[in-house]
Order: structure tokens, then sequence, then C-alpha cells
């Protein structure tokens, strides 16, 4: 393998996610900006539906950050798993970690948050099992108030949602639909205001 300290960028991108990690927890810098570079999508998909119902953007994204670098430094290539299915799970479950906490106070910005994407759950089926109690919403609900939600957007705002729940930025989503950043972003923020009323109306079991 490459030393992580002397390979070229170019060298480095080459390489697959294992190698990588491999050189990262050797102390390549480098080998760890290219993995954060390439599972940054992820952690903004896994956060993203969280910031339609009203938690913290910055905050979030962040922690799922947080999530990724453990799954770097944790990483076991003797393992099954390859470090694409480690990652999203340490990322999902130091999310679902903030989320849990915010229920004691600890966050409040993300007290009112609920994950509208329910393959959240399928991804990482010991979360489904979790005490309804402990979750803000479950899965049901959650699903529910996506749907309900979707009912109420415009044919453009439904695309634009799924693009924004799959991670790509404002700009991302503009160049793929051919519309401005700006209409993007305005799009996102009719979207979010409309979860905002599901949410606090408490009604969200009508399909």
């Amino acid at each position: 393998m490459v030393n992580g300290n002397e390979a070229t960028y170019e060298q480095l991108e080459a390489m697959t996610d294992e190698e990588l990690c491999a050189l990262s927890g050797k102390g390549s810098r480098l080998a760890e900006e290219i993995l954060a570079s390439r599972y940054h999508r992820l952690v903004r998909s896994c956060a993203r539906p969280y910031f339609l119902a009203g938690g913290d953007n910055e905050d979030l994204l962040q922690e799922g950050m947080f999530g990724l670098i453990k799954a770097m430094r944790e990483y076991d290539p003797g393992r099954d798993a390859s470090f694409s299915t480690f990652a999203g799970t340490c990322i999902r479950n130091r999310l679902y970690s903030v989320i849990k906490a915010s229920c004691s106070g600890k966050h409040v910005p993300l007290n009112q948050s609920v994950p509208l994407n329910p393959s959240f759950f399928d991804a990482n089926p010991s979360l489904a099992q979790v005490d309804p109690e402990v979750l803000l919403i479950d899965r049901e609900k959650a699903a529910s108030l996506l749907q309900i939600t979707r009912k109420q957007l415009s044919e453009f705002e439904v695309k634009i949602l799924g693009y924004y729940l799959d991670g790509l930025t404002c700009r991302e989503i503009a160049e793929t639909v051919g519309k401005s950043p700006k209409s993007v972003d305005n799009a996102v923020q009719r979207i979010r205001r409309k979860v905002a009323r599901q949410l606090t109306s408490g009604d969200i079991s009508k399909g």
C-alpha cells in the first residue's frame, strides 16, 4: 500500500474507502479529507430529514460528521461490513443519540425534530426496535407526516424535496432541475414551513 504521507492526491483518490481508512488510521490527513469529501453527501442525507422538521442545520451536520470521524477511527476491515455500511451506521447512531438527548432538553432546538424519511430505520433495524417513548415520533407517524406533507406540495416542491433528502445542496439541485439556487432555496423554505405546520398541528395520523 502507498504510504499516506508520501502519496499524491491523485494516488489517494484512486484508492478504495477501506484503503483510505487504513491510511487515515496511520495519520494521513489527506486520506481523511478525501474520505470526508466522499461521505459528506451521506452525512447530509442522514441529517436532512431533521432539518425540515426544525432541527438546527449546522449542529446536526456537525454531529453527523463526528459520526463519520468515529467510523474512520474504529473501522475494522476484519469484519464483514464494508466501510460504507459501517460509516452509515455510525453517522445514524450519532444523529440518533443527539435527537434522543434533545428529549431531556439538552438540545432544545431539536425537540421538534422527526425523521421524515422512513428509510432511516430501514437502514438501521436496531433503531426501529427502540421503545417508542424514547423516539420523538415513531416510524408510522414519520411516514404519515411525509405523506401528508407531500400532498400539500407543488409538483416542483415534491421534486426538490426528493433531491434535498438525498443530500444534494441547493446549488446541485438547481443545476439538476435547471433553476436558480435562489429558486430552489425558496422552495426548501416553503417545504419547511409546510412540514412545521403539520408538526405543530398535532394531527399526523390521517393519510
